[in-house]
Formats: structure tokens, sequence, C-alpha cells
């Protein structure tokens, strides 16, 4: 079997790791990769979103599976034109996508088959949407850009000068482009935030062990949103009595909901959820945002966990056949630290030497370094993005997991490195 993995970041790093592990697999590519992929795959210079080079690239190959990973080429329909020429794909087409393309549309979903979510409107417009802001009057507020802006598209504004202040940098301002031309202003929720992936093949649901990803810049919960910090995986306070609860609330619902909306969803969905026993609607966990692939960094730490083939599960997702498969995860624990580069998430240089990974990583010892944002230049590896490295320790605990991923980000360096310490704190206290 051979495989075309697309995307470029730590994500597709920890898939193409997992991906190598099959038996069935004879050759793995990916476009564009990075400097850590290079080393499990034949990279290919295709930008992630080049659709016309991706299916000639598939083409070129001879590819007989393409695993699309990021959001935008599946928002944009790359998987849609993949199979038009006779590929087959994980991930979904573009019109479910759209769950995690259109903020407006997934809340106007959820609304529509009763799935629990914060209260919200939608606004094109500054001056309706202040008024709206202004007649609520309850703070903090959440505003969320209608479409993809690198996870860095929500802003938690604590009063109402900086929720006007998000309203104008987004509708007027243009701070996130075309992903900003329409806004959502949700409730804002109190509570325990979780992940939950799971694969999906239009019917069937089978979710990862819960995660909590640590979206602020800084310790505490400080300092702007990222792509993600680093990821703790199990979670304590996701029991198996709220698991059951959001299985048949919001997660068959959900998927119920798109196929009879004719939007099939087929690959692996991904459940923003806030989970809190005060929530008045007799449910413990409602919707805070959908993904439409695997999340990033949960994946990083995640992947490591899995034990059934997951070239079997894509399969399997392919076929429409995943209620005949059993996918099994290990009972260890497992922690993600994020590695970033200095100024991230706004303004950074790269080009910088990266030194320890080699004596660092042991995936036999549980530590695990996925490549983010890095290339080879000049022979040598060097930063090349925002998120650098994901640093994973894998432990019967999540302390032991946390020690050992603190141990190896504490090994490996380059100049302006960046990273919380606080990975993980709340789910061990």
């Amino acid at each position: 079997m051979k495989i075309l993995v697309i995307g470029s970041g730590g994500r597709e790093h920890a898939i193409i790791t997992a991906l190598s592990k099959s038996k069935r697999l004879t050759e793995i590519h990916a476009a564009p990769g990075n400097g850590g992929i290079a080393e499990l795959a034949t990279c290919h210079d295709v930008k992630a979103t080049d659709i016309p080079g991706m299916v000639k690239l598939a083409q070129e190959i001879n590819a007989d599976w393409v695993f699309v990973a990021p959001d935008d080429p599946l928002v944009l329909g790359m998987v849609d034109s993949l199979n038009e020429n006779g590929f087959a794909t994980f991930g979904p087409r573009k019109n479910a996508a759209i769950l995690e393309g259109s903020k407006h549309f997934s809340k106007d979903f959820m609304k529509r088959h009763a799935i629990p979510t914060a209260d919200y409107e939608s606004f094109t417009d500054s001056a309706t949407a202040n008024a709206y802001i202004k007649a609520k009057d309850s703070y903090p507020c959440v505003i969320k850009c209608d479409g993809l802006a690198l996870g860095k598209g929500v802003i938690i504004a604590e009063d109402e000068t900086a929720a006007f202040t998000a309203v104008k940098d987004i509708l007027d301002g243009g701070k996130f482009g075309g992903a900003g031309g329409r806004i959502v202003i949700e409730e804002y929720l109190e509570g325990v935030e979780v992940t939950v992936l799971a694969f999906t093949d239009g019917k069937t649901v089978v979710p990862f062990p819960a995660s909590t990803d640590h979206k602020r810049a800084l310790d505490g919960d400080k300092g702007l949103n990222t792509g993600g910090m680093g990821v703790v995986a199990p979670v304590p306070y996701y029991t198996a009595e709220i698991a059951d609860e959001c299985m048949e609330k919001i997660f068959l619902p959900t998927i119920k909901g798109m196929a009879e909306e004719g939007r099939a969803f087929k690959g692996c969905i991904y459940f923003g959820l806030m989970i809190s026993p005060t929530f008045p609607d007799k449910c413990s966990a409602k919707v805070i945002e959908y993904n439409c692939r695997f999340g990033d960094p949960e994946t990083q730490a995640l992947l490591p966990l899995l034990e059934t083939d997951l070239l079997d599960i894509i399969e399997s997702v392919w076929e429409e056949k995943l209620d005949t498969l059993d996918i099994n995860f290990s009972n260890l624990k497992s922690a993600c630290v994020v590695m970033a580069s200095g100024g991230y998430p706004e303004k950074y240089s790269t080009g910088f030497t990266i030194s320890g990974i080699e004596a660092t990583a042991n995936p036999q010892d549980g530590v695990h370094v996925f490549h983010a944002g890095t290339r080879i230049q000049n022979s040598e590896l060097v930063t090349a993005g925002g998120r650098v490295l994901n640093v994973v320790g894998i432990g019967e605990t999540l302390e032991n997991a946390l020690e050992k991923a603190y141990s190896a980000v504490k090994s490996i360096t380059f100049e302006g490195a960046h990273y919380r310490t606080d990975i993980g704190k709340k789910a061990i206290t």
C-alpha cells in the first residue's frame, strides 16, 4: 500500500509515524512535509492547499490512499477533487467540512438538531454587533471569526471596550482577512474544556480518549489564543457517565444530523466541549466548536496511545464498515508540550538551529518528538514556524508522562524557545 499524507505539521508527523507501523504499508509520501517527516516519508514541494497540484502528485506516485490532514484543503474541497479522480481518501468532503469552515453554519446546525451549545448570534456589520453586545451586557463574552483563522480567531472580551475593539478589528479592520467577514458572538461558558476526537464513517462513532488542550500562550491561561501549547490525555474529569451522555446527546446526533442534511461526515471529527454539572439543560457538556479533522496538538498526544493499525481504520472508514473493527487504545497516559518560537503567536523569527532531539527522543522509553515547524537548511535542522516541536511523554500516570515530556523539553534547545510550564496542572490537582 502506498499512501500520501497532506500537511506539514506535528499532527502530520504523528500520523505518518502511526501509519509507518502498518505491515501493509510499502511507501509513505508527504506534501509538503517538514524536517522530521522527511526521515519517514518522501516529501514533495506541493502546498497543502494546491488542489490541482495534489491531484497531479497523487497520480504521479500512483497513491493507493490520500490522507488529507489540515483544515484548509478539507474546507476547500480537496477530498472531492481526489475522489473525482479515482483516489480513496481519508477526510470529509467539502459539504461536511463546513462544520469547521463556518462557525455560523455549525451554530445554526446545532440549533436545528438540538445539540447543546452556547447561546449566540451572527453578525456581518459592527453597528449591529455592538448593539447586541450592549444589550446583552454580559462579560466575558466570546467573539469568533466565522472562517478559519489558524486557531487564533477567538477573542474572549472581558468588558465592553474589549468587545467593541474586537468587533472593529475583525469586521472593519480585516484583522483575520476573509475569515472575519462574519462573526459569531457567544455567551461565555464556565467549566472544564475537553476535546474528544472520534473516527466516523458517517454512521458509527468511535471516540479517542478525551484530552485537554491549552490554548493560551502563557502560563496560567494568560496571553493570546494560539493553535495549542500542550495537551494531556486522558483526563479524569471526563467520566464514563459524561462520555455516555456526550455519545447520546452530541456525538451521534451530530453524525446523524449531517447525514440527514446530505452532508455525510467520514473521517475524524473533533468535538470541542465545555464540561460543567451546572448547565441547565440536563446535559453536562456543551459544544464549543467542531473541527473537521484530527486536532493539533491533540493528535500528537493521542496517536501514540492507539494500538490498532491506523491503515485498517482508514479502510474501514472509507468502506463504511467501522462497526466491524475493534479499535483499541492503551491504558497509558500522555502529555504533549509545545516548544514554540519566541513571540508566537504574533511576530517571530525562524532559521535557528535545533539541538538535542536525537539524544532525547526515545519512543521505547515513552518519549516522542514530533516536528511541527522545522526544515533542513544547509544540512542542519532549523526552526521554520511558530510552533516548532511537540514533545510527548507517555507514562503510567499523568504525572509520570509530564515528567518525561518536560525532562525532554529541557534537553532540546533553539534560540528564543518558548513553552508553557504548567501543561496538565489542572488535570493532576
